[in-house]
């Protein structure tokens, strides 16, 4: 036996059990800190306790926070608070909006994140509504009310599988979507951002957003979030962030569904309404979040407030903080205060305002979500991943999604599909080409904007590229030069808006849309109408005077999939998510009311 191995066994036999039992316990406390939450293949119950038990009130707090890019007034806040997430809002971006752009901002931050004590990740979280909309180059696609005209589940989820693909080429990891409203009232400017007016519809396509962004939470996948809880499609007037002035059954029946199958589906995080019920706002509704969603309901992931949405309750801040928190939301997206939010959620604890044991219910939630998504593992980007932001592959899923959300509305005397050997075609209308306008808001920017904000196929495009080498295409934006040609394609309809500034009283035509149509329809020449919008319009009864008429809604990037539709290359199978109303008055209009005539009933769509 060696001579330093006899010393050693001497020292052991010599030294007082109390300093044995001493050693022996920093050894296990030391192995402990290597094993369970960093371990991935202990159960996650598990990793959440272990980790839990080993966190400060300042930890716990830093996690409850979400802080907008724009306002953090310093990298290094992030590691100094335990920021637990990070979001961009519609325009807080970094100044290279490309992927590599994207992917640069977020791991710079997750470094950040993961050089703190416990080395916990952020969830960095961003409204990818129709495709991965806040990145240049990424495939947009239509807005949900088209997706929901296609009524196809199956394309609705790899739609999201696609999304969260490009989400992960940038590192991002939490998509506030999808938005499972159940839209009632068309005057709502989010009335896009819904499926449509049919709860089961609704259910059904919200289920299947989920699937795909989530996908079993592998390394592709991101955090899925439904939003808005609950009621958002039923304020009266359709005034965003109003009132719901329903019965407890009309919510139960129309409003609550789609949150059901999200939760079936284990949706990861759910955003609460920035609107009332019955004049209390959601976000203080300790009913709705606590008792229905988390109790009745069985929800087990976490409860995100929305942009500055808890500031609207009563009360000085501290009170709107303890009052949301009480209520049931987990993590508060400040967006710009979080000094001062995390310094007074703090004082509501230690003042006991808030209880601990709420405090640990909600980072629980969020440890959860983070362990489940592996982020803990594979905390920075994918760059495998990044190359295929915008790739010829995702755009031929968004171009068979185009395709399959037009609706076909009138089509006198078959004058669609075209023929591609047609001689000319006169193509107008200020929609017509223009990327903007056709991807509608939450594009680049929170309100979208019109003109030629990323790659993508216009509708004039498309059309260019499905006809015959002999045929000819002009085009004006007024409808002038029509004369001679063979027939007239006009793209009208709405300018992109988001939520708030899509508010309108009225849904008619603006004039430049109707003269437009006029200057084409007057050379006597037919004349096809395509209206891009986020919702029905008024067309009654300018309707009268067109020859075939198409609801394309808000198609995204993809325009040569509305040209698939008109020469007849897929031959139309979308059905109205909404019913369609002849009058403004007439508004809201659902299936089912009492009375019921509308222009066009919900679930009307022609084939040829």
């Amino acid at each position: 036996m060696k001579a330093h191995t006899i010393i050693g066994i001497l020292l052991l036999v010599l030294m007082p059990a109390g300093i044995l039992m001493h050693c022996n316990k920093d050894v296990v406390s030391k192995t402990n800190d290597k094993s369970v939450y960093e371990n991935p293949e202990a159960a996650i119950e598990e990793r959440v306790n272990d980790l839990l038990d080993r966190m400060t009130l300042a930890e716990k707090v830093g996690q409850m926070t979400q802080v907008d890019y724009e306002f953090l007034q310093s990298e290094g806040d992030i590691a100094k608070y335990y920021l637990g997430s990070i979001l961009s809002g519609g325009n807080s971006e970094p100044p290279d909006i490309t992927p590599e752009g994207w992917a640069g901002l977020y791991d710079r931050f997750q470094r950040q994140a993961l050089k703190t004590r416990l080395g916990i990740p952020l969830l960095y979280g961003v409204d990818a509504v129709h495709g991965h909309n806040n990145v240049y180059g990424a495939v947009v696609f239509p807005h949900n009310i088209g997706l929901g005209a296609s009524g196809n589940a199956e394309l609705v989820e790899e739609v999201s599988r696609i999304t969260a693909k490009e989400m992960k080429g940038t590192g991002v990891n939490w998509n506030f979507a999808p938005c499972v409203a159940v839209p009632r009232n068309e005057r709502w400017g989010r009335t896009y951002e819904g499926f449509g007016e049919s709860p089961e519809l609704v259910k059904t396509l919200g289920a299947a957003a989920v699937r795909g962004l989530q996908d079993d939470y592998g390394r592709e996948s991101v955090v899925a979030s439904a939003k808005h809880f609950v009621g958002d499609g039923a304020t009266t007037n359709g005034e965003d962030q109003g009132n719901a002035e329903i019965s407890a059954q009309e919510l139960r029946d129309i409003h609550l569904p789609p949150y059901i199958t999200a939760i079936e589906e284990n949706v990861g995080t759910i955003m609460a309404s920035y609107s009332s019920w019955n004049g209390e706002k959601l976000h203080g509704n300790k009913f709705l979040l606590t008792d229905v969603l988390k109790e009745e309901l069985g929800f087990e992931g976490f409860i995100i407030s929305d942009y500055r949405a808890i500031d609207q309750l009563p009360g000085d801040y501290k009170e709107q903080i303890a009052a949301s928190i009480n209520a049931g939301i987990d993590m508060v997206m400040v967006p710009d205060r979080y000094r001062e939010f995390i310094a007074l959620l703090t004082e509501n604890v230690e003042e006991e305002i808030i209880s601990m044991s709420r405090i640990d219910d909600a980072v629980r939630r969020i440890l959860r979500i983070k362990f489940k998504l592996g982020v803990f593992e594979h905390p920075l980007t994918d760059k495998s991943l990044t190359a295929l932001v915008g790739s010829e592959e995702h755009r031929a899923v968004g171009r068979q999604a185009v395709r399959e959300s037009v609706v076909l509305l009138k089509n006198s005397n078959d004058v669609l599909p075209l023929s591609t050997d047609i001689n000319r075609i006169h193509v107008a209308g200020k929609n017509a080409d223009d990327i903007g306008n056709q991807c509608g808001g939450w594009t680049i920017a929170w309100q979208g904007s019109s003109g030629d904000i990323t790659p993508g196929t216009t509708i004039l495009e498309g059309i260019r590229e499905a006809v015959s080498d002999g045929a000819e295409v002009t085009y004006s934006r007024d409808g002038s030069g029509a004369a001679g040609a063979d027939i007239g394609i006009v793209v009208i309809g709405e300018t992109p808006y988001a939520e708030f500034e899509g508010d309108r009283e009225s849904l008619a035509l603006d004039t430049e849309d109707i003269a437009t149509i006029n200057r084409v329809k007057d050379t006597g020449i037919p004349v096809v109408v395509v209206l891009i919008s986020g919702r029905p319009m008024i067309v009654e009864p300018e309707l009268e005077n067109w020859d075939a008429f198409l609801a394309a809604w808000l198609p995204g990037t993809e325009g040569a999939g509305i040209a698939d539709v008109i020469f007849g290359e897929y031959n139309p199978t979308g059905k109205l998510p909404h019913t369609w109303p002849r009058t403004i008055d007439q508004i809201p209009i659902n299936y089912g009311d009492p009375d019921y005539d509308p222009l066009f009933p919900y679930g009307f769509g022609l084939s040829y």
